[in-house]
């Protein structure tokens, strides 16, 4: 659902008013300013210029942490931005922050902002559905923000749809000019008109485009005007992929979702005139990347502006299936299943919800749905002081409320609603699951062997 242009609510006011505090409180700084960290990504020339690119964020702001190995977080980046010199690079985010216009997700779209200026980047993208948020939220009229926005569109949305930034390597100065471009929205031959006329090798030309959903992207960049040397599409997929043949103009990529990866796109500068040679590499935000301290607590300023905005008891919840039946608890299973409840209790899942308050996300809906009984549902878990048995992942997340299982001395069996293991072992949450079920269901084994 679209914000259009309806005010922010009170709630959010205050909640936004928290969060630049919070941000000042926490005595956040530029990273570059005090993060010392070797280069980690693969050696490039002190003469090429550096673009970086990011963007399909869709509201991940770090990897929930539930299993090794999980890309991504905003804290990693600034060891692969820093491994390239400053005078040299460019840092840019394509856009599609968040979501939805849901009260979680605009905290995010705040806390992303924020990010971006530690960061330090250089130009931000905003989609139709980023810039109605940014409008709403107030954020395109503060005057602080060290990086510049773009849209496409122009003045129809109100942002310039362009930016060139001139850098100068090899005593040859190079005009990088980013552009955003709807497909929707006219002809690709109207993109050449965004940028600046000039001297092909003295200038790159990096086309930001969106708007042709339900197109096929070769057939899309087969219409490319010639002028443009890259062109940056929708991603479709967690991981970036390459587009367009080795070696061919434009070169074309996608830059993933959820953050799990940077885009590097190299220019290599001759030392004398000559054309401009552009790379492509995929860069994962790996987790044995260090963290950037100011980062990890943006993030926790972002785990309290969820708390106190009571996020966790204000989630939708829709009523059980089946009338009159209700969540009861593990304990309560005990008393007919005592051997099925202590196998249970030494296992991985009786201690989830304590995983939660390790890492300070105990309030996070979208982390206490997998760690607690029935969340989703009336009756089911609210928060620990309101609902403290149906914590953990207990014996009716898998067998269905045994409130008539209970009552009926075991008579009744237990019914849905039921979760199986891939509703929370996903590939983003549980990378290592896929291919291994038979090792994991061995850890949670808690029934008599015949």
């Amino acid at each position: 659902m679209g914000l259009g242009h309806r005010p922010a609510s009170g709630f959010m006011r205050i909640t936004l008013a928290a969060a630049s505090i919070c941000a000042l409180a926490a005595g956040l700084s530029c990273p570059s300013q005090r993060v010392q960290t070797p280069a980690v990504t693969a050696a490039e020339s002190p003469d090429d210029i550096v673009l970086f690119f990011t963007g399909s964020a869709l509201g991940a702001l770090k990897p929930c942490g539930c299993s090794g190995g999980q890309l991504g977080g905003l804290e990693r980046r600034t060891s692969i931005f820093a491994a390239s010199p400053k005078a040299s690079r460019l840092i840019v985010d394509t856009g599609d922050m968040v979501q939805s216009d849901g009260e979680q997700d605009l905290i995010k779209f705040r806390i992303l902002f924020e990010g971006f200026r530690l960061l330090g980047y250089d130009l931000v993208h905003l989609t139709p559905r980023d810039g109605a948020i940014a409008a709403n939220l107030g954020i395109l009229n503060e005057s602080d923000k060290p990086f510049k926005i773009i849209a496409a569109g122009g003045q129809d949305s109100g942002m310039p749809p362009s930016l060139a930034r001139q850098l100068t390597v090899r005593g040859r100065t190079i005009s990088v000019n980013i552009a955003a471009f709807d497909a929707q929205a006219g002809r690709m031959d109207q993109a050449a008109g965004l940028f600046p006329d000039g001297d092909a090798a003295q200038k790159v030309n990096i086309l930001i485009l969106g708007g042709y959903e339900g197109r096929a992207a070769q057939d899309i960049l087969s219409t490319v005007p010639p002028t443009i040397d890259c062109v940056i599409c929708p991603s479709d997929s967690d991981e970036p992929r390459l587009l367009s043949e080795p070696g061919a103009r434009p070169l074309a990529f996608t830059v993933g979702r959820f953050g799990r990866h940077v885009s590097r796109v190299s220019v290599t500068v001759p030392a004398r005139k000559g054309p401009l040679a552009l790379r492509f590499a995929d860069v994962p935000v790996a987790e044995k990347l260090p963290k950037d301290e100011a980062l990890v607590r943006l993030y926790q300023s972002y785990q309290q502006l969820v708390k106190d905005g009571n996020l966790l008891e204000k989630h939708p919840r829709i009523p059980l299936p089946q009338q009159d039946v209700t969540f009861v608890g593990s304990k309560t299973c005990a008393r007919c299943h005592e051997y099925e409840y202590e196998k249970w209790s030494q296992q991985g899942h009786a201690g989830a919800f304590a995983v939660l308050q390790k890492v300070g996300s105990d309030r996070d809906p979208e982390c206490v749905i997998c760690h607690a009984v029935g969340m989703e549902y009336s009756g089911g878990f609210v928060t620990e002081e309101q609902t403290p048995h149906l914590k953990d992942v207990g014996c009716e997340i898998c067998h269905g409320p045994g409130s008539d299982h209970m009552q009926t001395a075991g008579q009744v069996k237990t019914g849905p609603p039921r979760k199986n293991c891939l509703n929370c072992h996903t590939p983003e949450q549980s990378g290592g699951y896929a291919g291994h079920e038979e090792e994991f269901m061995k850890k949670i084994v808690h029934r008599r062997e015949p």
